[in-house]
């Protein structure tokens, strides 16, 4: 049985999800402010958590990036906001989709079961073929899903970790940017090029010693990413 948290402040939305997804035998736990939900977060495993942006309390934003320190569990943000940049930002936090208010619950379970199939495609996938990469100061172990840099280990998102991974998987082969959306996202994400952009920016930051002049992950103008072997 699958486990989601569902966190919001309107205790009807949350009734309601809650109601839907039962239907569907998932186990569904609610919390109802920031404090309470990254408490719930910390004290159980969950397969997918459904978190409104605006909250008492901490933000939804905050509790995502929180929970990113401890955990890759997939995130959907709910924002009542539609401007490009609360969805990107949204996405800068570590959160793997967003769905604006208001929303049908049909397109709410469907993006909680595209983003459930995808990750348990990725763990079949880790499971067929653990290894472990090194090049030039970069360790990437796909099993444990942790990379280290000259030693260090540094936190990835899921998806940093899987744009990374796809990446290395395949040096100098250039991604475009719809390559990668479709790859890592897959063909039924409703989000733009740019969010692919956010992603690669974020994981230079974390892995680079100089994130505008790379030395791992480059950028072939025009075209896409790749990662120089």
């Amino acid at each position: 049985m699958r486990k989601v948290l569902v966190v919001d402040d309107e205790k009807l939305i949350v009734k309601g999800i809650k109601f839907s997804l039962e239907q569907d035998e998932m186990q569904v736990d609610c919390a109802y402010d920031g404090e309470e939900a990254l408490e719930k977060a910390k004290e159980n495993k969950y397969d997918i958590i459904l978190l409104d942006v605006m909250l008492p309390g901490l933000t939804g934003f905050e509790v995502c990036q929180a929970i990113r320190e401890f955990s890759n569990v997939p995130i959907i943000m709910l924002t009542a906001k539609g401007e490009d940049m609360d969805k990107i930002l949204g996405l800068e936090y570590g959160a793997d989709d967003y769905i604006t208010k208001p929303f049908n619950i049909l397109e709410v379970k469907a993006r909680i079961k595209a983003i459930l199939r995808r990750s348990a495609h990725h763990d079949v996938k880790e499971e067929e073929s653990a290894k472990v990469v090194e090049s030039r100061g970069l360790k990437i172990d796909c099993e444990s899903r942790r990379v280290h840099i000259h030693g260090k280990e540094v936190n990835l998102t899921a998806k940093e970790f899987d744009l990374l991974e796809l990446l290395v998987f395949h040096p100098n082969k250039v991604y475009s940017r719809e390559d990668l959306l479709n790859t890592v996202w897959g063909y039924d994400y409703p989000g733009d090029a740019r969010t692919v952009d956010v992603h690669i920016r974020r994981l230079r930051e974390k892995i680079e010693v100089n994130p505008g002049v790379p030395d791992y992950v480059h950028t072939k103008w025009g075209v896409g990413y790749y990662f120089q072997a």
